[in-house]
């Protein structure tokens, strides 16, 4: 019974160090992909994203009418069409001179660290020239950073408006905030919907109550009686469908719809089944969908989308003047020589621990490998940057991890050769406590580090912290494989 035990923990420990260590794999879309998700790399491994930001200097063409106000034309108009309807048309600098101000330009470079936080992103630099109101900006190099970058001019300028009038009905200041949400879809029975879950604010609520009890879809209703009976009109049947087709015609008339605009750009075109009285309108983004990666996108757009309209409405538009990417001075081939160091490293401890402790040892030391194995693939599903210093993080976290197990096995050892179940959880309660007091003031700086804004010291405390975490619960495992080897 005891080999069993033993066994079948030791079987565990390989699994996790196999899925740790060559991923774990499955088919997705004809070809086989990684489940196990890679570690997110700093600026200073994976190189980084060069972008300037410039102020638009071009000019855009507008239609106004006879009282000089902006029209919204549906269709490119002719000179004659323009005459005609009195409208003229002028050319307009996309930034007046009177946005262009400094502290325009700061209220900007604050919107854009806010997109940035929203996104995620918690390594990043930018810089603002108060003069021209020239941004710099200095982002890490992954998947994402094309779509980041193609998103960092976007004003966001956020617009509901009379689809016929063009009357602006409510705009960036009645939301209040936006979100990603997941919803069953209405229309299949296993389809997942991805909704921007829009929040406003107290006036933009009563605004929305209104306009969506204002601009209600329209049904087409059947004439009837107060007995619920269809009057007889004595009309001939063709009668009755002229008289159908002209109420729906009549009705179709009345429906009024809204257009929702970002950046002068429609999102969508619609009118409301019922008043909205909760302030909080959902839109879907895409369709319905069971396939995770399809999932994973519409909730990237959305997302995006959503940190764009929480962070406010751009005073001054730009131009992406300048995107270079920016080699890292550490290559991939460095890293492989790390990981190889940190496996020969391992490999000797181990082959150490067997001499010195025999069997305890071995068992100390496949508990050690499945610490590793754990340890690699929390900082991978957590929010960890690793950064050279935290590559130094995680050599301490192994330094410590080895030392803590070498103290029980020596406490254990220095006890005597043979001790009962209750003597060895005896003897490793000790060496916790012993540990874990030595170790307060790294404990109480690998706090402090985390909650840094420089990136380098946070990814070190993030990378610790997760370590003397996973020491303190792994060498459980340790303590079972030593008091099951101990049980008579």
């Amino acid at each position: 019974m005891k080999k069993v035990k033993i066994s079948t923990i030791v079987l565990i420990i390989a699994l996790i160090s196999m899925i740790s260590a060559f991923g774990l794999y499955g088919k997705v879309q004809n070809r086989m992909e990684d489940k196990v998700k890679n570690y997110a790399y700093a600026m200073d491994l994976n190189g980084a994203r060069n972008i300037k930001l410039t102020v638009n200097t071009q000019n855009k063409e507008v239609i106004k009418d006879s009282e000089g106000k902006i029209v919204e034309a549906e269709e490119e108009l002719t000179d004659e069409q323009l005459k005609e309807k009195g409208y003229t048309k002028e050319s307009v600098a996309n930034n007046s001179q009177e946005v262009l101000t400094k502290e325009n330009y700061e209220k900007t470079k604050k919107i854009l660290e806010d997109r940035f936080k929203e996104q995620g992103i918690g390594e990043y630099e930018i810089s603002l020239n108060e003069e021209n109101g020239e941004i710099l900006i200095k982002i890490p190099e992954n998947k994402n950073t094309d779509k980041l970058v193609s998103n960092l001019n976007t004003v966001g300028k956020f617009e509901i408006i009379d689809s016929e009038t063009k009357e602006v009905l409510m705009n960036n200041n009645d939301l209040k905030r936006a979100k990603v949400m997941y919803g069953s879809s209405s229309t299949s029975n296993n389809g997942t919907t991805v909704y921007l879950d829009m929040e406003f604010t107290k006036e933009g609520t009563k605004k929305l109550e209104d306009i969506s009890n204002n601009y209600k879809k329209v049904e087409e209703e059947q004439n009837t009686n107060t007995n619920g009976e269809a009057e007889n009109n004595n009309t001939t049947a063709n009668e009755e469908t002229n008289n159908e087709a002209n109420q729906s015609e009549e009705n179709t008339e009345k429906e009024k719809q809204i257009t929702m605009k970002l950046d002068d750009q429609e999102i969508m075109t619609t009118s409301f089944d019922e008043t909205i009285r909760t302030g909080t309108l959902q839109l879907s983004i895409g369709a319905s969908a069971t396939d995770s990666k399809t999932l994973q996108g519409y909730a990237e757009q959305a997302g995006t989308i959503a940190s764009v309209l929480n962070s406010g409405n751009m005073p001054v538009k730009y131009d992406i003047s300048q995107n270079e990417y920016i080699l890292s001075d550490v290559t991939s081939q460095d890293l492989q020589y790390v990981k190889l160091a940190v496996v020969i490293a391992i490999a000797v401890a181990i082959i150490v621990l067997v001499i010195r402790f025999k069997m305890n040892g071995l068992l100390a030391g496949i508990s050690f490998i499945g610490f590793t194995a754990i340890y690699n693939i929390l900082l991978k599903y957590t929010n960890v940057t690793l950064s050279i210093q935290g590559i130094f993080g995680i050599a301490i976290i192994l330094v410590l991890g080895y030392i803590f197990i070498n103290m029980i096995l020596t406490k254990i050892k220095n006890s005597k050769e043979e001790m009962t179940k209750e003597e060895i959880n005896k003897s490793i309660k000790e060496s916790y406590k012993e540990f874990f007091i030595k170790i307060i003031p790294i404990c109480i700086a690998v706090v402090v580090f985390c909650f840094t804004n420089w990136m380098a010291i946070s990814s070190f405390g993030m990378v610790m912290f997760w370590g003397i975490v996973l020491i303190a619960i792994c060498n459980l495992v340790t303590a079972t494989l030593l008091k099951i080897r101990a049980e008579r």
